[in-house]
Order: structure tokens, then C-alpha cells, then sequence
């Protein structure tokens, strides 16, 4: 999977399976421009790729910082190749208890960030006739989960998201697609209780979490040139906790 002479826009690229993505595309020989709001934790990022990482701090629920961020990268990069929509927060409450600001943060964040941050890279896209946009989403998109309908909602909805934008561009050699991780070890989910772990350790076949590394890999193929017939996909990275 040789990426040399790409460019690679990843957000939420500071930590957990974005931190990994930039790794791997970077590995693969990708330029890769770390986006996130924390600007120390991306450059401590950058510092662990070494010359092929670019930092560009943001808050992806900042229409006008995503703008700002976009128009930095193709201006010092030049293009953008590849668009990973990682970042992600959760705001677990129960429905009937769910405030209206965690609903709209997550859906914020999660979703309407993907179609700013895709509306901004998507020009780069046509006018070279080639780019991949990639769509972490997450198995409780799929099947839902108690305690998180807008999570649930937000990941269910890019998958959506990236079967519409896969119909728009295929014709301009540009693919769309989604990777549905289930549970991975990260500083997400390891705020979780033992007890959630254990039962959903019974519910994953293969009998252990993922990893970050393990989802990054996935990422790293839909990027590439091998993957240039897959497109409105969702590759599902859950060990197996969803079939079908």
C-alpha cells in the first residue's frame, strides 16, 4: 500500500485511532496534516511521524476553524489526496435524561463535521480526479447501544453520509467509504467499567478488543490504490460482535 507523493488530512489525529491512522498512512508514505484541537498532543504526534507530519490545530465543530484549517493545508501541502473523518466525542446518557446541548454536541462533532471537513476537501478531489474519503463510524451505528441514541444516531448517520457522497463523486474516480470499528482499546473506552467490558468481551467471537493499530490498517488500504474498486462501503472492524 504505497502512498508516496499523497496527502492525507486526518482529524482527530492527536490521540487514539486517528494518532494510529496518521501513523500508518505516514508509514505508508503519506504526507499527513494532523487536525485536532489540542495542539500540544498533535505536535507530539508530528514528533513521532518525524518530517512527513504537519500539525493544523482546529475544532472540527467550528465551521469557520475547519475553513481556516482546510485553506493551510492545501496551501502549504498543495492538495489533499485522502480525507480519514475520525474525530468523535460521546455524551452517554439516557434518553429521557439526555440534555439537548449532548445531543447537539454530538451530532456536532461527529457528524456535521464530516460533511464540512468533505465539503472542503472535495474540490482538491476533483480537480486531480482522485481521492478517498474515509468515515470512522462504529458498530453502535449498526445495532445501536442503550445510553448513547446520539452517538448511535451520529455514526449511523455517516454511514448514510458516505454512501450518498460515494454516489455523487464515483464518477470522478474519487471513493467514499466507512470503517465500523467495534470495541477497540482507547482513552474513549477506557474510562469504561470492568463490568461493560467483561459482557462485551461475550459478545466478540474472536474473544478480545481491538486496536487502534488494527482499524488504522483497514484505513490504510481503503487509501490506496488497491482499494480503488470499493467504494459506499462499510468495512466492519468488530471481531466479529456484528455479522451480516
Amino acid at each position: 500500500m504505497n502512498l508516496t507523493g499523497r496527502v492525507a488530512l486526518i482529524t482527530g489525529a492527536s490521540q487514539g485511532i486517528g494518532r494510529a491512522c496518521a501513523r500508518k498512512l505516514a508509514a505508508c508514505g503519506a504526507a499527513v496534516a494532523l487536525v485536532a484541537r489540542n495542539q500540544k498532543n498533535l505536535e507530539d504526534v508530528a514528533q513521532e511521524i518525524g518530517p512527513n507530519a504537519h500539525v493544523f490545530p482546529a475544532d472540527i465543530a467550528d465551521e469557520s476553524q475547519i475553513k481556516s484549517a482546510f485553506k493551510s493545508v492545501i496551501s502549504s501541502l498543495g492538495k489533499i489526496d485522502i480525507l480519514v473523518n475520525n474525530a468523535g466525542i460521546t455524551r452517554d446518557q439516557l434518553l429521557l435524561r439526555m440534555k439537548r446541548e449532548d445531543w447537539d454536541a454530538v451530532l456536532s462533532t461527529n457528524l456535521t463535521s464530516a460533511y464540512l471537513c468533505t465539503q472542503q476537501a472535495i474540490g482538491s478531489m476533483l480537480k486531480q480526479r482522485w481521492g478517498r474519503i474515509i468515515n470512522i463510524t462504529s458498530v453502535f451505528g449498526q445495532m445501536g447501544q442503550a445510553g448513547q441514541a446520539n452517538y448511535a444516531s451520529s455514526k449511523a448517520g455517516l454511514i448514510g453520509f458516505t454512501m450518498a457522497i460515494a454516489r455523487e463523486v464515483g464518477s470522478r474516480n474519487i471513493t467514499a467509504n466507512a470503517v465500523a470499528p467495534g470495541f477497540i482499546e482507547t482513552a474513549m473506552t477506557s474510562g469504561l467499567s470492568d463490568d461493560f467490558k467483561q459482557n462485551a468481551l461475550k459478545l466478540i467471537p474472536l474473544g478480545r478488543v481491538g486496536t487502534a493499530d488494527e482499524v488504522a490498517n483497514c484505513v490504510a488500504f481503503l487509501a490506496s490504490e488497491e482499494a480503488g474498486y470499493i467504494t459506499g462501503h462499510v468495512l466492519n472492524v468488530n471481531g466479529g460482535m456484528l455479522m451480516g
